[in-house]
């Protein structure tokens, strides 16, 4: 068998695995959660994200955290009536974990911890959910490059911010599709 043959056979069966491998995760009922609807209207998740209001979330570090969750439940941009409040609660610790014979430290870990609830705007303001999101990041310090810790620090806390950010809107957007149509 010559060699183009047999990477020809290896792109098909690759190609084969691929489409048994998607049609397989279709038919157990798989589906994003930011799925559009067969008509291209926003699915249920979306439509009820661009309806939670984020409430303020105090320090530097909480105020990146809104700013990165109201940017995921408003993806188009476009004003839509609040039915939501979201509140959280977030944490930011740091360690230093890489320490010097002279007690400097050479490694810096940050950890992120939010905690969130979900309450509809009725008069009872109804507790609909609730949970928790962690990130942990880190940066290393090097001697006499001060600028540069600080500027990876911003990029740590940045990135924590993000990512919090996406596990907390993937718990909603789950709790929406499992409750369409709440509050």
């Amino acid at each position: 068998m010559s060699r183009g043959t047999e990477h020809g056979r290896r792109d098909v069966l690759g190609f084969a695995s691929a489409l048994l491998a998607w049609a397989a995760v279709g038919g157990c009922g798989f589906h994003p959660l930011y799925a559009t609807g067969e008509d291209g209207a926003e699915g249920p998740a979306q439509t009820e994200l661009a309806m939670v209001s984020v409430g303020p979330i105090p320090e530097r570090q909480g105020q990146l955290l809104r700013q990165a969750l109201q940017t995921r439940f408003t993806r188009g941009g476009e004003s839509t009536a609040r039915r939501f409040d979201l509140a959280v609660a977030l944490v930011v610790a740091e360690a230093g974990v890489a320490i010097q014979p002279d007690t400097s430290v050479t490694f810096q870990r940050v950890t992120g911890t939010a905690s969130w609830t979900l309450q509809s705007q009725d008069a009872g303001r109804t507790v609909l959910a609730s949970g928790a999101a962690k990130a942990v990041d880190g940066f290393n310090w090097i001697n006499e490059q001060f600028f540069q810790a600080t500027l990876e620090e911003e990029l740590v806390r940045r990135r924590i911010a993000e990512s919090l950010a996406d596990q907390i809107t993937i718990q909603l957007a789950d709790y929406f599709l499992k409750h369409p149509q709440s509050g």
